[in-house]
């Protein structure tokens, strides 16, 4: 399937899990959508058999607190989108309806893995539209204390460039940078999971996060000591995971980017602050369409369908 065609996926699936911060069980249905749709969240299960529809997109978040929230609580809102979202970006998946039954996404086991494998049971199908693009025109540069992000020019793809350093030497200092490709993604960036520090657990209690958190969602750690009993995925799991949700939240911008996205110590305040700050400069952007060299459609009735997640795996 070719980088030019804009794509959804070929027939719904199903995926229940229960959120990490609401401990509150949670069905996800993702359905095919027309091209030029994007992707959106219809919020099912609210008072009165209520629904709302929540467009995937940066001028949607809410809040950014330990995880991307779209929507208003007060009418309707749904936390924790960024594993899922960096899923469908990273497999080239475009155009989906996402319909869900809770506040919460869920977190399943702390990575996209098992998103990108729901996606790849139905598939990729092309669609006859030429996919848009968001190519970055000048650097952007935000900055949170001694955290800092910014964007700049590319002549093609997406390149990230990810540095965090925590006093921890469990952690330490690890920065990793990659040109994002559905390969790339599947192989290096999916199965990282999210972290956290057994210290802050009460204080997140108290503030109505980590509910559901547990070994089997998150790495989790004890002064320097691992303690999931299996150990890491990856030698520096913990910045791959931090690619990771800068993948999903960077998805907010409606479409793929083509640029360089750099980020010092990154997080979902931070990577919304990027896009708030990108998209209040319209010289530093613009939105541009590749058109597809050779039709969609190979026979009636025959689409070309490509599977989302291969079986290559670290």
């Amino acid at each position: 399937m070719k980088a030019t065609q804009q794509t959804t996926i070929r027939d719904r699936v199903t995926i229940t899990g229960v959120g990490v911060h609401s401990n509150a069980p949670v069905r996800v249905i993702l359905h095919p959508a027309d091209a030029n749709s994007g992707i959106s969240f219809l919020r099912t299960g609210l008072p009165g058999g209520r629904e709302r529809l929540i467009e995937a997109v940066w001028s949607n978040v809410s809040k950014t607190e330990l995880c991307t929230v779209l929507g208003d609580a007060t009418q309707a809102s749904v936390s924790t989108v960024e594993h899922l979202l960096a899923a469908m970006l990273g497999v080239g998946l475009d155009n989906a309806l996402v319909e869900i039954d809770g506040p919460e996404a869920p977190i399943m086991d702390g990575s996209a893995s098992d998103f990108v494998a729901a996606i790849d049971r139905v598939g990729l199908v092309a669609l006859p539209r030429s996919r848009r693009y968001l190519k970055i025109l000048k650097p952007v540069r935000v900055e949170n204390g001694r955290a800092w992000s910014e964007f700049r020019p590319a002549d093609k793809g997406f390149r990230l460039d990810m540095e965090i350093d925590f006093p921890e030497g469990a952690i330490g200092r690890q920065r990793r940078a990659f040109d994002l490709d559905p390969a790339t993604f599947r192989s290096d960036v999916a199965r990282a999971r999210t972290f956290g520090f057994v210290s802050d657990v009460e204080r997140l209690w108290k503030m109505g996060f980590a509910l559901g958190s547990s070994l089997d969602n998150s790495v989790a750690l004890d002064g320097e000591r691992i303690l999931n009993p299996e150990g890491l995925r990856f030698s520096d799991e913990f910045v791959r995971h931090k690619a990771l949700d800068a993948i999903g939240d960077l998805a907010l911008a409606g479409a793929p980017i083509i640029g360089a996205y750099r980020s010092y110590m990154p997080g979902h305040r931070l990577n919304f602050l990027a896009l708030e700050a990108l998209f209040a400069d319209r010289s530093a952007f613009a939105l541009v369409e590749a058109a597809p060299k050779r039709p969609l459609v190979a026979r009636a009735g025959r689409e070309r369908v490509a599977p989302a997640y291969a079986a290559r795996m670290d």
